[in-house]
């Protein structure tokens, strides 16, 4: 089958699209994948398959997604495929509209609970649009896939719908060396701490992670990604004069970005459950932590409780004021043989918690709907 992948992003660090990708590729299927082009957008052949990004006129707000979403129903219109795959709600009326025009077969995947969003919790009409949208569109879908059980059962209780749950993941790299540290220009004799994301946004807890070091001894704190706060960032920093402790570097590729996770000795995620969707929320982030057998400490989010706790692989916070956090970080610090225990159990949980086992339930359930 000829499949048209849609996504609101610009492709490259998008890891869970690409391994979906890899999936439909290994199964015979001609993928092509439509994005958005956007001024700091990193080469599209580093995504690795044939795609198709679009400029423009606006990157946010309504005119960006109506811009969007006519742009790739445009598309979808003028071209022949088989089945039209949309990732998050942004991306589904387009092509539910199509796929009932042209009588085509839809796969829907939400990356999160996306009316749940901090985004739209004070903006009541905005989320009464997207309402709108999901209502609609759920009405078109047979099934549906999503990040993790607490999101799938929101969409069950919501519209009775068959809920697929597909983790995020990361493929193994068990033949992969990290380059040094000094390879890669970061300090040899300290710790380093690591909070990395493209959806470095509101309610994350990145503010309260920078001022936190102020409690912090003998540690580097390493920001990498890409997200709605990330330019407010480094005058955060220099206004805590914080520069010898916090380090913000723009994001790379994921390849690249691996060297940089693998160096560090504690992965940070810090969620506020403030809204339902971070509430849910599983982070990608979590499991590269993991294979990159690092120590975590996040949030006391029930999927990540559930993670954290079941392959003891780190702690989680009871508060995110900046001075409780820089405690859990100094006290995950001070025992080398502590910090050493779950870093061994990270790996051991990387051996469980990858894709070549993930992808057995999505091709099982890709087999049968494709048969249909």
């Amino acid at each position: 089958m000829k499949i048209i992948v849609l996504v609101s992003n610009d492709l490259v660090t998008d890891q869970r699209v690409k391994r979906t990708c890899s999936l439909l590729k290994e199964m015979g299927h001609e993928i092509c994948v439509l994005g958005r082009l956007l001024p700091q957008s990193m080469d599209a052949s580093l995504f690795g398959f044939p795609s198709r990004r679009f400029k423009l006129p606006w990157n946010k707000g309504f005119l960006f997604y109506a811009s969007l979403n006519m742009t790739f129903l445009w598309y979808l219109l003028k071209h022949r495929f088989d089945l039209v795959w949309a990732n998050d709600l942004d991306t589904l009326l387009p092509a539910v509209l199509v796929s009932k025009i042209k009588r085509k077969k839809i796969v829907y995947d939400s990356h999160e609970f996306y009316l749940g969003v901090p985004e739209l919790k004070n903006r009541k009409f905005v989320a009464w649009v997207w309402k709108l949208i999901e209502k609609f569109s759920f009405k078109n879908l047979s099934w549906m896939i999503t990040v993790n059980d607490s999101i799938a059962r929101i969409y069950r209780r919501l519209y009775g719908i068959e809920t697929l749950v597909i983790r995020n993941v990361p493929i193994r790299r068990d033949n992969l060396t990290p380059l040094s540290r000094k390879e890669l220009g970061l300090p040899t004799d300290t710790f380093i701490l690591i909070i990395q994301g493209r959806g470095i946004n509101i309610e994350r807890g990145v503010e309260e992670a920078i001022l936190a070091m102020k409690w912090v001894h003998n540690a580097l704190l390493l920001i990498i990604g890409d997200g709605d706060v990330f330019s407010y960032l480094p005058d955060l920093v220099k206004r805590n004069n914080l520069s010898d402790k916090v380090r913000i570097i723009p994001q790379m590729p994921p390849e690249r970005l691996y060297h940089y996770t693998a160096n560090a000795d504690i992965g940070l995620t810090l969620d506020k459950p403030l809204s339902i969707n971070y509430r849910c929320s599983l982070p990608n982030k979590l499991f590269d932590y993991i294979h990159a057998g690092l120590a975590v400490l996040s949030s006391d989010l029930y999927e990540l409780r559930k993670i954290i706790y079941r392959y003891d692989v780190g702690l989680t916070i009871s508060a995110h004021e900046p001075s409780h956090i820089g405690e859990k970080i100094n006290y995950m610090l001070s025992d080398p043989a502590r910090l050493s225990y779950w870093k061994k159990n990270a790996r051991r949980a990387a051996a469980e918690l990858h894709w070549d086992i993930e992808k057995i339930k999505l091709k099982e359930k890709l087999d049968e709907y494709f048969t249909l």
